[in-house]
């Protein structure tokens, strides 16, 4: 059964049609054999013409039993035309029962299965003929659609945190320029507001510009240039000002020597990380800048409810939330953490010994004293 299962569908078609023939024909001549057996019991009628010419007349049958005769006559002729033809037709039910019905059943089923969506199934190739092989290519073609539909899936995904990341670093470029918008309303007026107004706008301007040259947030370049320690310190006061006003600030950033690293990055994943604290602080803030051999570490803490345990456990990650404590959940730290990433460095979270968050941004790049 076997051998014949994995055997090709013609060869196959055409062997069970021969041994049922074959079976039918032997059958056809056991039943021709018993009714002339049977018809041998009764006389026949007719003349018997002996060697030396003579005639003798044999006995005439029946009425009863000429119809007897008459019967298996008929039985004989009918048995001539069912046989062969019940043959053909039992062959034609094996070869569907034997190598047709079960990986039809597997292609429907699985037909059924992907129009529902449900593409987490796998077909078994049951033989080795054309209908096996046939279930191995559909097989083939639901993993080709099952990758195709991850793939448009993951890149929906992405596309979704890129916009939320995109939409997210800019409220805090966008927060500090309406605060400046609102003191040059209030008549301060100076050289700083209007330099401020113009560098946010130029880093909005190219923040656009790269967010919608790339496809993912991995594919975003890094562009290290110098720059000076005390330029870093100014801008971390300007932004804890603007966007934690309300806080007690501490920032302690070394005055001299030079960094190499992106202007751009820097000041994203400190505003993201400034303002993520300055929304959950009690009271106080704390900013500091550390170098460490090739690295500028940037520990931005607070004195509010800390990390939820998940959190630090298992990273940032986006659209989380939580139903207690959802402080520091977000798309910030995540933007941040691929951002440092990108930077050679990463994202480190944790909970301070007493009372609050700690988040600590590592940036790689090449210090000069």
């Amino acid at each position: 059964m076997e051998r014949l299962k994995n055997m090709g569908l013609k060869k196959s078609f055409l062997l069970l049609s021969l041994f049922c023939l074959i079976a039918a024909f032997l059958l056809l001549g056991i039943a021709i054999l018993i009714c002339r057996g049977i018809m041998t019991g009764y006389p026949s009628g007719g003349v018997e013409i002996l060697s030396d010419g003579s005639v003798i007349p044999l006995p005439e049958p029946t009425a009863a039993q000429q119809r007897v005769l008459t019967i298996l006559n008929i039985i004989q002729m009918a048995c001539c035309i069912i046989f062969p033809v019940g043959g053909l037709l039992t062959s034609v039910a094996l070869f569907y029962h034997i190598k047709l019905k079960q990986p039809i059943g597997i292609l429907r089923d699985g037909i059924t299965r992907i129009q529902n969506n449900d593409l987490d199934f796998s077909l078994p190739v049951s033989s080795n003929d054309e209908m096996g092989q046939l279930c191995a290519a559909f097989e083939v073609m639901r993993r080709e659609l099952l990758k195709t539909n991850r793939l448009l899936w993951q890149q929906a995904e992405e596309r979704k945190r890129l916009n939320a990341a995109f939409s997210h670093d800019l409220r805090n470029p966008i927060t500090v320029l309406k605060g400046t918008v609102k003191l040059l309303r209030q008549g301060v007026q100076d050289d700083q507001a209007i330099n401020r107004l113009e560098g946010y706008t130029l880093r909005i301007e190219q923040y656009v510009e790269a967010m919608s040259s790339v496809q993912k947030l991995e594919q975003l370049s890094v562009h290290p240039q110098k720059i000076d320690l005390s330029v870093l310190q100014n801008e971390l006061q300007e932004t804890t000002r603007l966007l934690a006003n309300t806080k007690k600030i501490a920032l302690s950033c070394p005055l001299v020597g030079e960094v190499l690293l992106d202007h751009g990055i820097f000041l994203t994943v400190a505003e993201n990380l400034i303002g993520n604290a300055a929304r959950f602080a009690k009271s106080k803030l704390s900013i500091e800048v550390v170098l460490e051999k090739d690295y500028l570490l940037l520990k931005i803490s607070d004195d509010g409810p800390g990390y939820p345990p998940t959190l630090i456990q298992n990273g940032p990650r986006p659209f989380e939330t939580a139903s207690s404590n959802s402080s520091h959940f977000g798309m910030g730290l995540y933007s941040s953490q691929l951002l440092c990433e990108k930077h050679g460095g990463k994202l480190i979270l944790k909970n301070q010994s007493l009372a609050g968050a700690m988040a600590i941004a590592v940036f790689q790049l090449s210090f000069k004293p």
